[in-house]
């Protein structure tokens, strides 16, 4: 069963009829706490540019095609929004409102923006978006982000029970995490199916029991393609550097690097993406040990230099158009 809100657009009334919207997402930290990203940021940096070999990481980075790369940036950044479009358009047509793919496309393409500080902060702008436009409660537009949230790590999962098929002892710890997860996974669809009333009428836990674990599985079944643009995007510019990551690992460790990527510890991940890269795949690099660290480190660092130069330019030229539809958009009612 649909469960949402029916979407009308009347003649739009004069400003002042207009009811409040909700004020936009603000930042009430202190400055030191919104500097300390950035301060992580480059001191993880620092110390990785310390440990390397900078005439062999000037060399990795010379050598890899630009025109290539950059060209792989920009379907890489296409096709994923297009993919997350696909996916979460359908949780929000069942949970929020009636948007279309076409519509949730400007946002999300707009949300990269904020998105480049870290990803939930581009979540959070869009949570706000909805709510603004559609007048849909904020707190319900976060729930279906939590189902969003759902269906990521389900996908994650499944990734790493893929691994499993490839090299079950490549990652020795892998199989008693994905158990342990599996358990948890289980006690989630438990708790789903019994909707205690305690939490179902919550209404940022309400759109998880609405949709129910059917509901569940659909969206599972539409965020998969989502997250396999995001893990090839992950893992081929490694081999752009000459870095040849085995399928078994990679299945065990890139989606790890997405999760930390994700959080919100530096932004774009930098520093920790480069870390982590740096200790699991650096052995499937060239050459000697400093050799394999270089290019390793030429990797990562160039490729968050060119999805955040191709997401911000995309971004500033749907953000102006996000921005004039909200503007122009009469109000909708619920």
């Amino acid at each position: 069963m649909t469960v949402g809100f029916h979407v009308s657009l009347p003649d739009s009334p004069p400003p002042e009829a207009r009811p409040s919207p909700p004020p936009a997402p603000g930042d009430d930290r202190p400055w030191w706490r919104r500097a300390l990203p950035f301060a992580t940021a480059i001191a993880l940096t620092a110390f990785l540019i310390a440990r390397l070999d900078l005439h062999a990481f000037a060399r990795y980075v010379r050598g890899v095609h630009a025109v290539g790369f950059l060209a792989f940036c920009t379907v890489f950044s296409v096709a994923l929004v297009i993919a997350d479009c696909f996916a979460t358009s359908f949780v929000f047509r069942r949970t929020v409102c009636p948007i279309s793919f076409r519509e949730l496309l400007l946002i999300r393409g707009a949300s990269y923006l904020p998105s480049l500080l870290n990803h939930h902060v581009g979540q959070a702008w869009l949570t706000w978006y909805l709510s603004r436009v559609y007048k849909a409660p904020l707190w319900r537009v976060a729930g279906a982000t939590l189902l969003n949230y759902a269906t990521t790590f389900a996908a994650l999962l499944l990734f790493g029970f893929v691994s499993l098929l490839f090299e079950h002892n490549a990652v020795p710890w892998l199989a008693p995490v994905l158990a342990a997860l599996t358990v948890a996974g289980v006690a989630y669809l438990a708790l789903l199916a019994a909707a205690p009333p305690a939490l179902a009428r919550r209404q940022i836990l309400a759109p998880l029991f609405e949709v129910g674990i059917r509901g569940h599985l659909q969206a599972l079944v539409l965020r998969i393609p989502h997250m396999l643009v995001l893990f090839a995007g992950t893992w081929i510019p490694f081999a752009f550097f000459n870095i040849r990551i085995p399928a078994g690992p990679a299945f065990a460790y890139i989606p790890i690097l997405m999760v930390i990527v994700a959080l919100p510890v530096t932004p774009q991940g930098v520093g920790t993406r480069d870390w982590f890269a740096l200790h699991y795949f650096a052995r499937y690099g060239p050459g000697t040990l400093p050799e394999q660290e270089a290019a390793v480190a030429a990797s990562t660092l160039t490729f968050v230099a060119g999805i955040t130069l191709v997401q911000a330019a995309l971004s500033l030229l749907l953000m102006r158009r996000a921005i004039a539809a909200i503007d122009s958009a009469p109000p909708r009612s619920a």
